[in-house]
């Protein structure tokens, strides 16, 4: 029984842990949808702790490592330049960790 508490702690971290996540990927839909050019978005953000609960601690930060982004804009070259600047100041990653495709 000692271990209960544990499993019920981890899966509340991780419920806490997804809920921010995707709490995060909406804001940045609705910053990104409100761009000129941009149009209809979708964003999927990849985190360094994901599919690792037991090692996430709640209080700490999990970096992004990796953002998906579907628009309609992005058939534009200066559009797509926009979003990926945007999310590397947002989240203090590398272009390389950015993708993004246009909507269909």
């Amino acid at each position: 029984m000692a271990g209960l508490p544990v499993t019920r702690k981890n899966s509340k971290t991780a419920e806490d842990q997804n809920a921010e996540k995707t709490r995060l990927e909406s804001r940045l839909e609705e910053l990104l949808s409100n761009v000129e050019g941009v149009g209809e978005v979708e964003v999927i953000i990849m985190t360094g702790d994901e599919g690792n609960t037991e090692n996430f601690s709640i209080g700490s930060k999990n970096e992004v490592t990796g953002v998906l982004v579907a628009a309609q804009g992005a058939g534009s070259a200066v559009t797509v330049q926009n979003i990926q600047q945007a999310i590397m100041a947002l989240f203090q990653i590398d272009a390389n960790k950015i993708r993004i495709m246009k909507m269909k």
